[in-house]
């Protein structure tokens, strides 16, 4: 009878290893092969709906630095998230910003109200003024076209898919996805990249 030997095992996983990282290498990703020719080739080929239902084109934002992120109301990042986009907005919104809020109810139902119940919380208890749409699904097959494209850009360090709640992605005001954000990054921290987009740095 024939028993592998350790060292044995070690070089089997070592070049099992290497060739998952080669794959990833050359299929960065791999995950959206088969819906290369559904994906838009820039984020201004993208239509999503606003709070009320229509149907708004990010092409209207084109020449703008956008700040996309997808919200909730009742997670634990809520307040320092929405206290920190509405100062950024304040700050920059007349020299080229745009923060861009999805909700969405997909981690443990964090987002579970209707459109006008997001509304009012954001408007109400934050004074939101940057504008929110419709809720959306950000992964899995439902997941809105927009949030495809947007993981298609960036990928996460573990893997493409959404993580949390207030993740965030940076697109420049040529419409590229130049940076995403972990959900515990808070928007104060992105300030000095949004005034490099912005040319004020």
């Amino acid at each position: 009878m024939h028993f592998y030997k350790p060292n044995n095992c070690f070089a089997y996983l070592l070049v099992t290893s290497l060739a998952v990282l080669f794959f990833f290498y050359k299929n960065p990703n791999p995950f959206f092969d088969n819906m290369s020719e559904e994906l838009p080739t820039s984020i201004y080929d993208i239509t999503v709906k606003d709070i009320a239902g229509s149907d708004v084109s990010l092409s209207s934002y084109s020449g703008k630095v956008l700040l996309i992120v997808n919200v909730a109301s009742k997670c634990g990042l809520t307040h320092t998230n929405y206290k920190e986009l509405n100062a950024l907005y304040e700050t920059y919104k007349n020299q080229g910003l745009e923060i861009l809020a999805f909700p969405c109810n997909q981690f443990r139902g964090q987002e579970p109200g209707s459109n006008e119940e997001i509304q009012e919380f954001a408007c109400s208890r934050y004074k939101a003024e940057f504008p929110i749409f419709d809720k959306v699904e950000v992964n899995g097959k439902n997941a809105t076209p927009l949030y495809v494209f947007l993981k298609s850009q960036k990928g996460g360090i573990f893997g493409n898919g959404i993580k949390w709640n207030f993740t965030k992605f940076l697109v420049d005001k040529d419409g590229k996805v130049v940076e995403r954000y972990a959900p515990t990054t808070s928007p104060s921290k992105i300030e000095k990249d949004i005034k490099k987009l912005l040319g004020l740095s």
